[in-house]
């Protein structure tokens, strides 16, 4: 049976690749520019006890638009008042504080400033250790009214966030934006194909549209690429290398899904094509929603994530909630699903050992880049539920 694994968001991974390697050739010409943190990480015996698993004191593969690097602990009160940070970064860069420096982490984020080795261009950070803010209680609901926006003045597109019990912002979300910006680097938010939308269902909620991939596109043979939403981080380091890889789902949990329900509008777009972007007779486009809970780290400790090519298949997961069917409605209907498949371990659970992923696209078959351009899926106030022991 076919699985829906990739939406479209693979085919952005894959035309980011070309924009990507081209940005890298130009960026070639100017590497003493660059001024980048690659990785960060903490290292010490005396520091492990601090995080629920070794993984957790690396956080590697950091993005070039990342501007916030978090690391989870246990405890924030368990922090000592120093403790070092080392650094990665781009060649001849530096960074003030320097890598290996003792700092203070439990007053919040502390920022890093990075300075090419030409001394022209700098980069801040932010480097914060927080506690696990996973949803709590027996339900959670996603309202996506945390709108922010990235990019370069109105050349921007949209993100969501999710806002923490301790009122910081949480940037679970992800999609393919990313991938589009690299191409269309003067495209506005409302041009993207994952945006907000200020006709939720209350409030804001989530638009995603199927959208005509272009000359390069078809050339490519992947004609579409359908709007998505996720929960995960895409990648953009990844794009060249392993396009499957540049899509990362899920974030981790502390409870066990039961139920996954929400709201919903969806629009067919009026001809079905091929991946050929030859017109399908009888055949209408389908939305696709769904949910995933899996372990997120092997026997031997090290960290499990799902990708574009195993994010239903990874023999890691646990559950998996999916929705059977979205019929085009015109007005807010509800959709849900039961989270199916084996039950939990507490010691694991309790351990943050689990993660969850949500996943949402306009085309079904993205995949296969078969779709048709102008699907549209409008998502809002999708609550989980939880097992309450």
């Amino acid at each position: 049976m076919k699985q829906p694994v990739k939406h479209g968001i693979v085919f952005f991974a894959f035309v980011a690749a070309c924009g990507a390697l081209l940005f890298s050739c130009s960026k070639e010409e100017v590497k003493q520019a660059e001024c980048d943190i690659l990785a960060a990480w903490v290292e010490g015996a005396e520091y492990e006890h601090l995080f629920f698993k070794a993984s957790d004191m690396r956080v590697d593969n950091i993005s070039s638009t990342t501007t916030e690097i978090v690391f989870t602990v246990q405890s924030v009160s368990a922090l000592p008042t120093e403790m070092p940070l080392y650094l990665t970064l781009t060649e001849g860069a530096t960074s003030t504080p320097a890598s290996g420096e003792m700092q203070d982490f439990t007053q919040g984020p502390v920022t890093y400033t990075v300075t090419s080795e030409d001394g022209e261009n700098q980069r801040r950070y932010t480097v914060a250790f927080r506690q696990p803010d996973t949803p709590v209680g027996s339900s959670y609901t996603y309202s996506f009214e945390g709108i922010d926006s990235t990019g370069l003045n109105d050349f921007a597109y949209n993100i969501f966030y999710e806002v923490g019990s301790d009122g910081e912002r949480n940037y679970i979300w992800a999609s393919g934006n990313e991938g589009v910006a690299i191409l269309h680097p003067d495209w506005r938010p409302a041009q993207f194909p994952t945006r907000s939308t200020a006709e939720g269902y209350q409030g804001f909620g989530v638009s995603l549209t199927t959208q005509d991939a272009g000359a390069l596109g078809r050339f490519m043979g992947k004609p579409i690429a359908a709007g998505n939403l996720f929960i995960g981080r895409f990648d953009v380091g990844q794009v060249i290398l392993d396009p499957l890889k540049s899509t990362v789902f899920g974030t981790p949990v502390s409870q066990e899904p039961m139920t996954l329900r929400g709201y919903y509008k969806y629009t067919p777009g009026e001809v079905f094509t091929d991946a050929q972007s030859n017109p399908v007779e009888d055949r209408t486009d389908e939305a696709n929603i769904y949910a995933v809970f899996f372990r997120n780290q092997d026997a031997e400790g090290q960290p499990i994530a799902l990708y574009g090519n195993d994010v239903l298949s990874n023999p890691y997961i646990v559950k998996k909630a999916l929705v059977a069917s979205l019929p085009p409605t015109e007005e807010w209907a509800t959709f849900e699903a039961t989270f199916e498949g084996a039950e939990a371990d507490a010691q694991v659970l309790a351990a943050m050992g689990y993660s969850m992923t949500l996943v949402f696209t306009s085309s079904k078959g993205g995949d296969d880049f078969e779709g048709a351009v102008g699907s549209t899926l409008c998502i809002d106030e999708v609550t989980v539920t939880f097992k309450n022991e």
